[in-house]
């Protein structure tokens, strides 16, 4: 057996909830035994919640609209005219104690720049800074967060098709190691858009902040959105 957080949007507070879920795991690193597990996870999922409506978002995903969603996957235009995927931007913003921001992480691949070696030998993660701004730790997804959530906003397709669900996993992530989730985003900006604060939500990096500790009651750091990216 093994557990794994399911990320169910609402459109009242909390916006999105997490949810540890058990179900039966299948070792293996192969891609079919990760889908194997998805299948698992899914099934649990459904047999307290039924009407679920149920995305993985991950590489792993069985689904084209699920694999496209991933961070890895996932990318937006700067203002440069560079094609930069959220995982890039997130590691490429990571500050340390000894180093960083490391920006040319941000026009690599996505995994190249999560195995960067700098990003362990720098010392303490400190914060981020993105386009001049300085983000802190916590909240503590909210830089992750923020990112990611105009990185979708900017891709009405996925953002569009993504509202047909409810309820997001990620197969590889396990929160007793990691502290930011895609799946998680996803959940964020369905549950934005539902509600109708997406908007007010991508004004402005304070605004961002004010809405998700208002409106979620849990940690999700101006600038205007189109100077973000």
């Amino acid at each position: 057996m093994a557990t794994r957080p399911a990320f169910f949007s609402a459109t009242e507070p909390p916006l999105v909830r997490a949810e540890p879920v058990d179900f039966q795991w299948h070792a293996g690193m192969a891609k079919v035994r990760k889908q194997m597990c998805i299948r698992s996870l899914h099934e649990a999922i459904r047999q307290d919640r039924p009407e679920a409506r149920v995305l993985e978002v991950s590489s792993a995903s069985e689904t084209e609209l699920g694999v496209s969603l991933s961070a890895f996957n996932l990318t937006f235009t700067s203002r440069s005219g560079a094609e930069i995927a959220v995982e890039c931007a997130f590691q490429g913003a990571k500050v340390f104690e000894q180093g960083g921001p490391y920006t040319d992480l941000l026009t690599g691949s996505p995994l190249d720049a999560k195995r960067d070696p700098r990003l362990k030998s720098s010392g303490r993660l400190t914060g981020f800074r993105w386009r001049d701004r300085d983000w802190p730790l916590e909240p503590l997804t909210a830089f992750y967060d923020w990112i990611y959530l105009n990185a979708l906003h900017r891709r009405p397709s996925l953002a569009e098709a993504a509202l047909a669900y409810d309820t997001f996993t990620d197969i590889a992530f396990n929160p007793a190691k990691s502290i930011n989730c895609q799946a998680g985003a996803v959940a964020l900006y369905v549950a934005l858009r539902r509600s109708g604060q997406l908007e007010t939500a991508l004004t402005s990096a304070e605004g961002y902040l004010a809405l998700i500790v208002e409106a979620s009651g849990a940690a999700r750091g101006g600038e205007e959105q189109g100077q973000l990216l």
